[in-house]
């Protein structure tokens, strides 16, 4: 009764999936899932052995990414009334950790809505801010510490720009705005916390008229980011001072939320060796070339007392197709699975897109190693990453004067690969599910492949003996992957002695 209800015929008798109910996408055949799948529960059993279970929160996000896109758990079904052809349309975890197709479609949805409603028509320029080691494994800890830090790092670059704007132009009030994405990952998976910053290349200010104009600043030169960088590590010393946190024999305290795997996992994770299971303490292997040729020292990056600033490409205020690009770049997620692959012994080996400095091409994971990685990944939950600065901010009296057009008034660009109408609207609302999809994975699942007419959502499946009987008449699996069981680490050492 539930098949007929929904419109969907049994096709028992075929010994194939019928091609057009074929699901969009299966997470469960990427290297990534199998991992989990196959080794989770013995990370989770050994923690709990050695009497340091994971959070809560963790443990719900790694469960919630083994659910992400299985059909089994439940799904949309989408139907096109001129050809009678259907898709189905599993769910996503919708997680902030780890997950690829999650982490898509959020940086796919961030970036579009920085160009379209926040980044004014105005040049723009990365500024990177990454932190010394041992500060790192605190922030990775610490979310409120992260923000105070954040705050002291963006109030002296806002001020710097203000101070160039006064020498230069003789501005005497100048506003600078930024918006920055806070990063908790490095090219090996490793803990770096650093801050991506969007900053307005100039400063906006009032003229005789009461009329908002922006001004425009040269790039910064090497002297002047030297002395920019001193003065942030300066203040966040004092800073760390204040709080208390310079003195090593202190004890660091975690939230509630968190528990002492999760320090074992964070500070592997930001030394870069591992910090549970047999391998604990040992750097993790590396697969070395030959040293890439670069600049020492970049003329746009200086370093001091471990706080390394570099300051990237300006990208002009009518370009926002590559304003898009670096947002989606601050706020892509931390696994690029297409530079993961499994090894002959099963070991996961990562490639980096850029080699090290001394010649590191790629570093090996045990499985149970890439999963303790994973997790000193995962952020607190409802801790916002993302923020914004100056005339950027929320209770900015200029922000409503200088952002780009408004709920009412239609966007000033149109994104690749919308359809023809599509971008007038983009700005008045949020992307839907099946737009962002579109931009990330290129395909639209509300497209029938018949027609090219558009689909509608005609059901959202969630009953497990209606989920389990649609399947099966389609010929797809009706359960979930089963997770391994949990495997012991350490066999038990056996007494060959005479008795």
């Amino acid at each position: 009764m539930a098949r007929r209800a929904l419109g969907i015929r049994c096709r028992r008798r075929r010994a194939r999936p019928d091609p057009a109910l074929a699901l969009p996408r299966r997470v469960d055949d990427t290297l990534l899932y199998r991992t989990l799948r196959a080794h989770v529960e013995t990370f989770l059993e050994e923690a709990r052995r050695t009497g340091r279970p994971v959070p809560g929160f963790v443990e719900k996000e790694l469960r919630a990414f083994l659910d992400c896109g299985i059909a089994a758990n439940g799904f949309l079904r989408v139907h096109c009334s001129g050809y009678g052809h259907d898709r189905l349309v599993p769910f996503s975890c919708k997680r902030r950790g780890f997950c690829p197709s999650c982490s898509g479609r959020r940086m796919a949805e961030g970036a579009a809505n920085l160009v379209d409603l926040v980044l004014p028509l105005t040049p723009v320029r990365q500024w990177t801010l990454s932190l010394p080691f041992d500060l790192r494994f605190k922030l990775g800890m610490d979310h409120r510490l992260t923000s105070r830090v954040l705050a002291v790092a963006m109030r002296a670059i806002l001020g710097f720009q203000r101070a160039r704007a006064r020498k230069l132009f003789g501005i005497g009030d100048g506003h600078g705005g930024a918006v920055t994405v806070i990063q908790r990952f490095g090219s090996a998976l490793n803990l770096n916390v650093h801050f991506h910053a969007i900053v307005l290349d100039g400063v906006h200010f009032e003229d005789d008229t009461g009329r908002v104009r922006f001004q425009a600043l040269p790039a910064p030169r090497r002297g002047e980011l030297l002395l920019l960088v001193s003065t942030i590590a300066r203040r966040v010393h004092a800073l760390l001072e204040r709080e208390g946190l310079l003195d090593e024999s202190r004890s660091d305290e975690l939230d509630d939320e968190e528990s002492r795997l999760t320090r074992s996992c964070l500070a592997g994770a930001a030394r870069g060796v591992t910090g549970v299971g047999p391998r604990a303490g040992r750097r993790l292997r590396r697969l070395v070339g030959e040293p890439p040729e670069r600049a020492r020292h970049p003329p746009d990056s200086c370093r001091a007392a471990g706080f390394d600033l570099h300051v990237g490409r300006r990208i002009r205020g009518a370009d926002r197709e590559g304003m898009e690009k670096l947002a989606r770049y601050a706020l892509r997620g931390p696994v690029a699975t297409e530079r993961l692959s499994e090894m002959p012994d099963g070991r996961l080996k990562l490639e980096f897109r850029h080699s090290w400095r001394d010649g590191t091409q790629a570093v090996l994971f045990e499985p149970l190693e890439f999963i303790e990685r994973l997790v000193a990944l995962i952020p607190v939950p409802r801790r916002n990453l993302v923020r914004y600065h100056g005339s950027l901010a929320p209770g900015s009296k200029l922000r409503a004067r200088i952002v780009p057009a408004g709920p009412s008034q239609p966007s000033r660009r149109r994104h690749a690969g919308c359809e023809e109408g599509e971008a007038g609207e983009r700005a008045s609302r949020r992307l839907s599910w099946a737009e962002l999809m579109k931009r990330v994975f290129l395909v639209d699942v509300l497209e029938c492949p018949r027609c090219s007419g558009r689909m509608e959502i005609v059901a959202t499946i969630t009953q497990p003996d209606v989920i389990r009987a649609i399947l099966e008449c389609i010929g797809l699996p009706a359960r979930p992957p089963p997770l391994a069981p949990a495997r012991p680490l350490v066999q038990p050492e056996l007494d060959f002695g005479a008795g």
